[in-house]
């Protein structure tokens, strides 16, 4: 990783930037413009409404995950820069998964920032081609994505470090091949969080795809419960998902402005991959229906 120091800029405070936010609905749009917000620390929400992107900062360089839809990445650069960081510094790229509504912007970004893009290997696949494969079960509904250059390949495990930062790569298919959590820790005032951006756990295809068919694609369905055994072990002080109504994060930033502890709750891992579980279990009864 690089570790060219950053260029000293003013950077809001937490208080400030979050006084000042915008109100997201609940049912908004994936393109729909939010204010940048502190989360924790050195971690900032720089996505959309509906779409959520996570800026960690350091002198050293910035760490940047998900791109949101080819429309909604202006919105990420311009964010980023409200903060007042510089896209230059912007030096690791990531994602949660490959699908247009995430990872569509990340091209883009990788063009304005120059920073590199890291991904597992069935998300890089997608990622270069900008085409999903019919391992995705979504396949048959997913748009196409600008095709991202030289994505480094990293493995379950694995921890990228950009100057001080490191974050821990989580392979947690399920969603889709690639799918990919990741932790890390921020701290504010000697204050240390275990932050946890976890994917997508929804079972969702489109009309051909099954998964309780281990024939047509073996072993998917294991791997997929158990990255959800898996997620409930994971360090998980402050809950992120990639789409932030999952883990109902607006009310959560906005509690957080009378109570930083707001956004705590070391149960939301195990609380989130719990319920997954269960709709799970529903969606593959529902496969075994006679209408299906």
């Amino acid at each position: 990783m690089q570790s060219k120091p950053t260029t000293a800029v003013a950077v809001p405070t937490a208080a400030a930037t979050n006084s000042a936010a915008t109100v997201c609905a609940a049912d908004a749009g994936w393109n729909d413009p939010a204010t940048p917000r502190n989360i924790f620390g050195n971690s900032w929400y720089v996505g959309t409404c509906g779409i959520t992107a996570i800026l960690i900062t350091s002198d050293q360089g910035h760490v940047l995950i998900d791109g949101a839809t080819e429309k909604g990445d202006p919105l990420i650069a311009a964010n980023i820069q409200a903060l007042g960081f510089k896209l230059s510094d912007v030096r690791t790229l990531l994602i949660s998964h490959e699908h247009h509504d995430h990872a569509g912007g990340i091209a883009y970004l990788q063009q304005v920032t120059g920073g590199t893009v890291y991904a597992r290997a069935p998300a890089a696949e997608v990622l270069e081609s900008g085409n999903a494969t019919r391992l995705d079960p979504q396949f048959l509904e997913l748009d196409a994505m600008a095709p991202v250059a030289a994505v480094q390949r990293i493995a379950h495990g694995q921890v990228l470090r950009t100057g001080a930062l490191e974050l821990t790569a989580h392979a947690t298919p399920g969603h889709t091949p690639g799918s990919t959590s990741w932790t890390w820790t921020s701290c504010d005032k000697g204050n240390c969080q275990q932050l946890a951006y976890v994917d997508s756990l929804t079972a969702i295809s489109d009309d051909v795809y099954k998964y309780s068919d281990d024939q047509a694609h073996p072993g998917y369905l294991a791997a997929f419960r158990a990255g959800l055994k898996y997620i409930a072990t994971l360090p998980c002080d402050i809950l992120l998902t990639p789409h932030p109504s999952a883990s109902n994060l607006w009310p959560r930033l906005d509690a957080k402005q009378g109570a930083a502890t707001a956004l705590v709750n070391a149960d939301a891992c195990r609380d989130y991959a719990a319920k997954a579980s269960i709709k799970l279990d529903q969606r593959l009864l529902k496969e075994q229906s006679p209408n299906q």
